[in-house]
């Protein structure tokens, strides 16, 4: 390693890694440990550039998983007792006139009230949301 490392200021915020460019050849700089100096650098593999690390993150796997929340209603309410039952909502798949419903366990502030019904017709279970 024949250049100086170079320091860039991260124009991004912390935490987010993206892809660098060699400044002397336009290639992607690629992760590279020094390991008398133990510090990270990013270097090209085209020519003899490489800069100082700003961030020791290489790599970031953000996963976000959004559960339906119908998903997370079990068929089998429509055996509960304790819940209330309606004919005033049919259900919209099969015309079934009786539904069991509840209200929604949301925490969330900007969540409004909504009301789940589950058609209590055995074949049918299906579930719907009134906002």
């Amino acid at each position: 390693m024949e250049s100086r490392p170079q320091r860039r200021k991260s124009t991004t915020g912390p935490g987010f890694v993206g892809i660098k460019f060699c400044q002397e050849c336009n290639n992607m700089l690629y992760p590279k440990e020094n390991k008398e100096e133990r510090t990270l650098l990013y270097s090209c593999r085209n020519c003899d550039y490489y800069e100082l690390a700003d961030n020791n993150c290489i790599y970031v796997n953000r996963i976000e998983h959004e559960v339906d929340e119908l998903t997370q209603i079990i068929a089998d309410v429509v055996a509960d007792p304790t819940l209330p039952r309606t004919s005033d909502h049919p259900c919209p798949r099969c015309s079934h006139k009786e539904a069991v419903f509840f209200q929604s366990q949301s925490r969330r502030a900007d969540d409004g009230m909504k009301l789940y019904y589950v058609c209590t017709s055995l074949a049918c279970n299906h579930k719907w949301i009134q906002d």
